[in-house]
């Protein structure tokens, strides 16, 4: 994508002014970068792996992630035997947390065996991964990432080192860029990975994103389009394309004030509350959304064969499992489930 048919320019005035960040990815030394920290050894000796890394069960998981977790972070890892892609990622986080020297330690949960913990965290597809900290869910992901992506991972939720992979800085100052609402600069960056390495799915799904909120849903679907064939159901891109469709789904729901002054008249009126939730997400609050479905599910859990909780399922999807909305809805819906 060449600056002349670049989507953002002109489109957004860039703030490149007031933020401080540059990247030029492939070439030159760049002023400034934002590094997401490779991952190293923690000094001195390090625990042994048996301490590091334990299968647990639905009677042990209090104690084993819950309890242990307000001592240091606990990574769990949701598995079953007959899952591919859990067999390539779990030995990848074993490598990474036994590196991590202590930092972080591994609880693996096998699905089948033990299904209720993962059903009411909300658990939908594996491998997943969720972090806990404190005794609460506070990071995560899903499917099997690279080994340099988990080992990024671990670094942000068990302590940070030195350097980081060029790609990997790169996306980190994309992300930054967009956080701070330069959607010019985020673009850019994106657009410099895809033209040195067209296959990364984070810069495909990073470009996909601003795309879409810049109101080019099409030039969204193209870019996502282009994904590896094998990449095609990666999680970022899964994320991005069920955000669309709820967006889609919302924009022929009609005026949300019809909806308000059903609840007015009528709080138990549960269509009109979940309606409204969709609304709420697609109009970028999130948080009202989750706060409507988790009100549906706390007064009727019946209601529309649990399709509220179906449907906040489906928000934590498109909205990541890291997102700090995932995360807060996360915590009281579990709540809810364990009350």
């Amino acid at each position: 994508m060449s600056d002349n048919n670049n989507p953002f320019g002109g489109q957004f005035g860039g703030n490149s002014g007031q933020y401080t960040t540059s990247v030029q990815y492939g070439g030159a030394e760049p002023a400034k970068s934002v590094s997401g920290p490779a991952l190293g050894p923690a000094p001195g000796a390090a625990p042994a792996a048996g301490e590091l890394i334990k299968d647990t069960t639905t009677a042990a998981f209090a104690a084993d992630v819950i309890q242990e977790s307000r001592k240091q972070p606990v990574l769990v890892d949701f598995w079953a035997p007959w899952c591919g892609p859990c067999k390539q990622l779990t030995p990848q986080l074993e490598k990474a947390v036994k590196a991590a020297g202590g930092k972080v330690k591994l609880v693996k949960m096998n699905i089948d065996d033990h299904p209720s913990i993962p059903g009411q965290l909300g658990i939908q597809s594996i491998p997943a991964v969720i972090a806990f900290k404190d005794g609460q869910p506070v990071d995560g992901f899903m499917g099997a990432i690279p080994e340099s992506q988990v080992a990024e991972f671990i670094t942000k939720v068990g302590g940070k080192g030195n350097g980081a992979p060029p790609v990997a800085e790169a996306l980190a100052a994309a992300a930054e860029a967009h956080a701070a609402g330069d959607a010019q600069t985020a673009a850019d960056i994106y657009d410099a990975i895809l033209a040195q390495a067209p296959e990364t799915i984070e810069a495909i799904a990073g470009l996909g994103e601003l795309l879409f909120e810049a109101g080019d849903s099409e030039g969204a679907e193209a870019l996502l389009a282009t994904a590896p064939e094998a990449k095609k159901d990666a999680p970022q891109l899964a994320a991005l394309r069920a955000r669309m469709t709820l967006a889609a789904e919302a924009a022929a729901l009609g005026n949300p004030a019809e909806f308000e002054q059903r609840l007015a008249a009528n709080p138990g009126d549960h269509q009109a509350r979940f309606d409204l939730a969709m609304v709420q997400n697609a109009r970028g609050d999130r948080h009202a959304a989750a706060d409507n479905l988790l009100a549906i599910i706390k007064a009727d859990r019946t209601w529309n064969e649990d399709g509220a909780r179906a449907q906040l399922l489906k928000l934590f999807e498109a909205w990541g499992m890291t997102d700090e909305a995932t995360l807060a809805a996360r915590r009281k819906l579990s709540s809810l489930l364990f009350s």
